[in-house]
C-alpha cells in the first residue's frame, strides 16, 4: 500500500524545497552506485549515524549526512514517494525557512531516538526515514481530512482512498509494533530497520504540526482551484 497523491493541495504551486530535498537524495544515491561494495561499506560506517560514535562524540556530522543517504532503490524510493505526497503542503503551511529547519530538525529527533534505544550499537544507520516520518506526523495534524490516494497491489492492482489521519494513523501503528517488536531478538522482520527513528521522528513531526497548526488553516487550496 502505497500512497501517490492527495486531494487537498494547499498553496500556490509546487513545493520548491521539498523537490530540492527529492533531487538531493537522489544525486547522493546515484553517487553511492559509484563505489564498489567495500567503498560503500565504509562510506556508510563513516557517513551513516553509528551511535557508539556519535555517543563518544565522534562522526557528530553523521546526524546530517545520514538523512541523505540510502540503502537501496526501494528505500530511496518509498522514503521521496512519501516525501512528495506529504511534503509540500507541510512546505506551504510553515514557509521555507522553518520547513527547512524542521525537516532537519525532524532527522535529528529521529536519530536521537535510534540513539536512545540502540546505544552500544556500532552499526550505521542510514536514510530519510526519519525526516519524512516528522514530515507525516505534521501533515496528520494539520490535515487530517485530507483525502490520500492509495495504490494497493494485494490481489492485482488498484487505488483506493482514505483520510490522511488515518493512513497515516495505521502507518505509526505498524511502525510502534514494529518497534516493540526489535526490542527482543533480532528477526528478518525487524532486522536492519530503524523502527525507533520512524517513531521519534513521527512523534516530533506531531508536536510541531500542533504547535503551527494554526498556519495550515490560513492556508488556501492550489491557485488552479483544482484537487489532485
Amino acid at each position: 500500500m502505497f500512497p501517490i497523491g492527495d486531494t487537498e493541495v494547499r498553496g500556490a504551486g509546487p513545493g520548491i524545497l521539498t523537490i530540492g530535498l527529492i533531487v538531493i537524495n537522489v544525486l547522493a544515491f546515484l553517487f553511492q552506485l559509484t563505489l564498489g561494495q567495500a567503498e560503500l561499506q565504509s562510506f556508510f560506517q563513516q557517513y551513516g549515524v553509528v551511535p557508539v560514535e556519535v555517543l563518544e562524540g565522534d562522526q557528530l556530522y553523521s546526524l546530517l549526512t545520514s538523512m541523505f543517504l540510502h540503502g537501496g532503490w526501494v528505500h530511496l524510493i518509498g522514503n521521496m514517494l512519501f516525501l512528495w505526497v506529504f511534503g509540500d503542503n507541510v512546505e506551504a503551511a510553515l514557509g521555507k525557512v522553518l520547513y527547512i529547519l524542521f525537516y532537519l530538525a525532524g532527522g535529528l529527533a529521529a536519530s536521537a531516538a535510534h540513539i536512545l534505544v540502540n546505544a552500544g550499537s556500532d552499526i550505521p544507520s542510514i536514510g530519510a526515514s526519519g525526516a519524512v516520518a516528522a514530515v507525516l506526523g505534521a501533515y496528520a495534524v494539520m490535515f487530517p481530512e485530507s483525502r490520500v490516494r492509495l495504490l494497493i497491489l494485494a490481489y492485482g492492482a488498484r487505488v483506493a482512498r482514505t483520510t490522511a489521519v488515518v493512513f497515516i494513523g495505521i502507518w505509526a501503528v505498524t511502525q510502534l509494533f514494529n518497534g516493540v517488536a526489535s526490542l527482543g531478538a533480532e528477526t528478518a522482520q525487524t532486522g536492519g530497520v530503524a523502527f525507533w527513528a520512524h517513531i521519534g521522528g513521527l512523534v516530533f513531526g506531531l508536536l510541531i504540526g500542533f504547535l503551527t497548526k494554526d498556519r495550515a488553516g490560513e492556508l488556501d487550496f492550489a491557485s488552479d482551484g483544482q484537487r489532485r
